[in-house]
């Protein structure tokens, strides 16, 4: 063998060593759960996967049994996933509170861990925090927040960290007492932020990662209009800007984000509908990878809202509406690639998958639409992992 042959092998021997992205070893596919409300028509979470070429799903399968598992959280290391159960119990403190599942790696199939109180009523959203150490949930039914510490194994232990919000807003039948309704953390997993419907305030929190700690904070809430009714919250792509949708009157806040004192400061509040609708209820706030875009979800107007985002001022610009391919989207989700959106509609019992324009942000169906029984949460993993 020649000099000239060995440096070819040399050469392709170390090209084949290089790690080859999970992506492109599954042919551009992700793995995709779905939380749901139990039904005639679901039992638990379900599975399904997303091919990133195509813009399809495969049929979705369960993959555990659970009773409404409505809104699910991923490990950072994607070995554990965590639900809630959205049922109500004797002040929501029985079993079925936030329960632990160790996921197959091969299948994406689930096994129950165990399961821990959410110390509050109606457990409704969870969030896993950045370095793995604890879940946050947040009690829509007893307008509370609570951490629940995650052990090397992933089982969850009691909850280390528990408080109860105070007082109501000016809606009689909605804002009468407090509601949190999500709970997230920013970057540094040193802030956590608690919309709360029934207080008009995005609660803001210190929270201590190692010890699964919450401090109320000063400030202590970044504030919506009265009457909005804040529901889901979401930071820009650069943690310099936030968003949260206001259920009660189809608007979307943006605000400036201070990571060193953990302040939110009101930019802009803009109508996710056209024209006033009747029964329009907004429930899920996505900001795009790339930066440029935001999206909300319109249950009654039955659409997502498109936004472009200035970067320099975090204002936003309606862009257009797409409507969802079926009835109340009470969730959805932007794929890690930045590429589609996957629409789930609780009422018509389909997920639907739409292709994003990388310049423009509007969307367009692919053709694809599975059936899943009252779907609520969409969620990504790459697959082979």
């Amino acid at each position: 063998m020649n000099r000239h042959h060995l440096g070819w092998i040399i050469a392709l021997t170390a090209l084949f060593s290089l790690p080859v992205p999970v992506q492109a070893q599954v042919g551009g596919k992700v793995r995709v759960y779905f939380g749901t409300f139990s039904s005639d028509l679901s039992s638990g979470i379900y599975l399904s996967t997303l091919d990133l070429e195509r813009g399809t799903l495969t049929p979705a399968e369960l993959a555990v049994e659970a009773a409404s598992p409505s809104f699910l959280a991923i490990h950072p290391t994607n070995k554990f996933l965590y639900a809630v159960s959205e049922i109500t119990t004797s002040e929501g403190k029985g079993e079925r509170g936030v329960g632990a599942f160790l996921i197959e790696p091969n299948t994406g199939r689930l096994t129950l861990l165990n399961q821990q109180p959410s110390t509050g009523a109606g457990p409704c959203h969870l969030v896993v925090d950045g370095v793995g150490k604890n879940v946050l949930v947040a009690n829509y039914g007893g307008g509370s927040v609570a951490v629940l510490p995650i052990r090397d194994d992933g089982h969850l232990s009691p909850a280390s960290s528990s408080i109860q919000h105070q007082g109501k807003s000016v809606n009689p039948e909605r804002q009468e007492a407090p509601h949190a309704h999500s709970i997230n953390v920013d970057r540094a997993s040193k802030f956590a932020f608690a919309a709360d419907l029934g207080l008009d305030k995005i609660l803001i929190y210190q929270f201590d990662s190692a010890n699964g700690k919450l401090t109320p904070n000063n400030p202590p809430a970044g504030v919506v209009a009265p009457g909005s009714g804040p529901r889901h919250f979401a930071f820009h792509p650069t943690g310099r800007y936030a968003f949260v949708n206001n259920e009660l009157n189809s608007t979307v806040t943006s605000f400036a984000y201070d990571p060193a004192h953990g302040s939110l400061t009101a930019i802009q509040t803009t109508s996710t509908v056209p024209q006033p609708i009747p029964n329009n209820y907004t429930a899920e706030t996505v900001a795009h990878p790339s930066g440029k875009f935001v999206y909300v979800s319109n249950r009654g107007h039955d659409s997502l809202a498109i936004f472009g985002v200035d970067e320099k001022t975090g204002r936003l610009t309606a862009l257009g509406h797409q409507p969802t391919g079926g009835n109340t989207p009470r969730n959805f989700n932007i794929d890690p690639s930045g590429r589609y959106i996957l629409a789930a509609n609780q009422d018509t019992n389909n997920v639907v998958v739409f292709r994003i324009d990388s310049q423009t942000g509007l969307l367009s169906p692919t053709g694809s639409s599975i059936t899943v029984g009252r779907p609520v949460c969409v969620r990504f993993m790459p697959l082979g992992q």
